[in-house]
């Protein structure tokens, strides 16, 4: 289960960024407020998964989920710069994710 709030802790992160680039200085109230809320929640389940797995691997692999997406994202559906080497250090930030993962020494 650790995983699971683990990999929902990072998804939150990515919709906490749009929502900051969307919240415009947080002088959108609703933006704001639902920004805020998510902020919250991506915390709340990375804590849940640092009671099971070790602070580097979740905090790794909750900034890795994060930084990747965002840039996928922000390339996809805000016209981000996509070129070559900016895609190369994107998938070494999955690289780093999936290795976390894989020699994390965790059974569950």
């Amino acid at each position: 289960m650790a995983w699971i709030y683990l990999i929902l802790a990072g998804i939150c992160e990515i919709g906490w960024a749009f929502g900051l680039k969307y919240s415009e200085g947080f002088t959108k109230p609703v933006v704001s407020v639902v920004t805020v809320a998510v902020m919250i929640l991506s915390f709340v389940l990375l804590a849940q998964a640092m009671k099971e797995l070790p602070l580097g691997t979740a905090y790794g692999i909750w900034t890795g989920i994060g930084a990747a997406g965002t840039a996928i994202l922000g390339i996809v559906f805000l016209n981000e710069p996509r070129d070559a080497i900016r895609i190369v250090c994107i998938l070494m930030i999955i690289a780093g994710v999936v290795g976390l993962k894989i020699f994390s020494g965790e059974t569950k």
